[in-house]
């Protein structure tokens, strides 16, 4: 659409809407066709459902293999190998490592989700807000971030979650989105700036559409997908984060029961129970790397110059 038709003729044009919707929907059809060709999606994705699910509901997980009860404890059993009933063996008090190592995917993977989630709504807020009017509010927004990346990540969450008595699943949570929401804030920024100017949106403002309408109806379906992203990868990284701030002593408290905290517990124990370290660290090893290798497949996907 020509300059001179806009300036000619405004009254009998059509309501314009990006011209690239479906460029953007054929993107995502050839991104799903191949992920779902990609035997590393398939299982890295199965591992991340069936995660989200004992995550969901550990109960149902813990009662297949084990006595299902974290808190059933025999001192009796302190620190005793696998026995029948118990794959995993036994802690020092007594409780059944399986159901505990089970239970604890739900305060982890919690606070990957939700820090994730908090980091997303703050950098496609922020980040649209900079890259859509620009001026004071890129500025501002871009000097409050400069602050946060000047704080190292986890030295910044140790320092702010010393001055909480209690610290929460949504405490953490809360702590580790407030430092970590920058990168994506840039991330949604540059994004936004490279579409702010394209032609369908000048269109758009030729024909009086409204700054909410241009955001949210032809910015953000066209800025969003790197977020999203890199949203993605951030999960396996946020639930390393918690559980090596709780190992620290300064994440989560007893009586919450995270693989961070079961780590923390057994590592002087190592030498003579080694399966309270080994089990743990298992399955947040298996369970950050079906994150990391998902996210990877889904970057490489939705990256136009890798198609």
């Amino acid at each position: 659409m020509s300059e001179q038709v806009l300036s000619d003729n405004p009254t009998v044009l059509p309501e314009v809407t990006p011209k690239d919707d479906h460029a953007q929907s054929s993107l995502a059809r050839d991104a799903w066709n191949d992920m779902r060709r990609n035997p590393i999606f398939l299982i890295s994705a199965t591992i991340v459902i069936i995660m989200l699910i004992m995550a969901a509901w550990p109960a149902l997980f813990a009662g297949l293999f084990g006595s299902g009860d974290p808190r059933q404890c025999d001192l009796a059993t302190s620190n005793n190998g696998p026995a029948p009933g118990h794959p995993f063996g036994f802690d020092t008090q007594g409780c059944d490592v399986y159901a505990n190592v089970v239970h604890g995917a739900s305060a982890s993977i919690s606070v990957g989700l939700l820090v994730t989630l908090f980091c997303f709504i703050l950098a496609v807020i922020l980040g649209s807000l900079s890259g859509f009017f620009g001026g004071w509010y890129d500025a501002v927004i871009s000097r409050i971030s400069d602050v946060f990346f000047g704080f190292p990540f986890l030295l910044g969450a140790l320092i702010l979650l010393t001055s909480f008595s209690e610290r929460s699943i949504w405490t953490v949570s809360f702590v580790l989105a407030l430092l970590g929401w920058p990168t994506l804030a840039r991330l949604m920024r540059s994004t936004v700036k490279s579409v702010v100017d394209v032609d369908y949106v000048l269109a758009a403002r030729g024909l009086g559409a409204s700054n909410w309408r241009i955001i949210t109806r032809h910015i953000l379906p066209n800025a969003v997908t790197p977020v999203i992203v890199l949203s993605t990868l951030n999960i396996g990284a946020f639930i390393v984060a918690e559980a090596t701030l709780t190992f620290l002593g300064v994440g989560l408290q007893y009586p919450a029961i995270s693989w961070g905290l079961q780590l923390s517990a057994a590592q002087s124990l190592f030498t003579v129970s080694p399966h309270l370290l080994i089990f743990p660290s298992l399955f947040l090893g298996i369970t950050v790397l079906s994150f990391v290798l998902l996210g990877d497949v889904v970057r490489d996907a939705f990256d136009p110059k890798l198609r």
